[in-house]
């Protein structure tokens, strides 16, 4: 039996955590961007979205896409996926695992 193995590829924006990047970069129809943007998902302005937010978008789409969760369970999903990621790197550092 033979076995195939996948490799994936992700595109990242190579801007500052500070900019700016236009949601067709990332594959998102503006009118989907403008949605959540509606709904406090995202902050989105003019076709863009700030750099640090994408990988919350693709989270955001990917709880969608697979679990067929509506978007705002997909922004409490992740909203509370973020709270739970804080938490942890609080008790690390709280644990002495890493400086604060």
């Amino acid at each position: 039996m033979s076995k195939f193995y996948l490799q994936f590829y992700c595109h990242t924006p190579s801007l500052e955590e500070d900019g700016w990047v236009d949601v067709a970069e990332l594959g998102v129809h503006p009118d989907l961007a403008q949605q959540l943007g509606e709904l406090g998902i995202i902050d989105y302005r003019r076709g863009l979205i700030p750099v640090r937010q994408a990988a919350r978008l693709r989270r955001v789409l990917r709880l969608r896409r697979n679990l067929g969760v509506n978007l705002p369970g997909a922004a409490i999903i992740e909203n509370l996926l973020e709270r739970i990621d804080e938490l942890h790197d609080e008790l690390a550092r709280l644990k002495g695992g890493r400086p604060g």
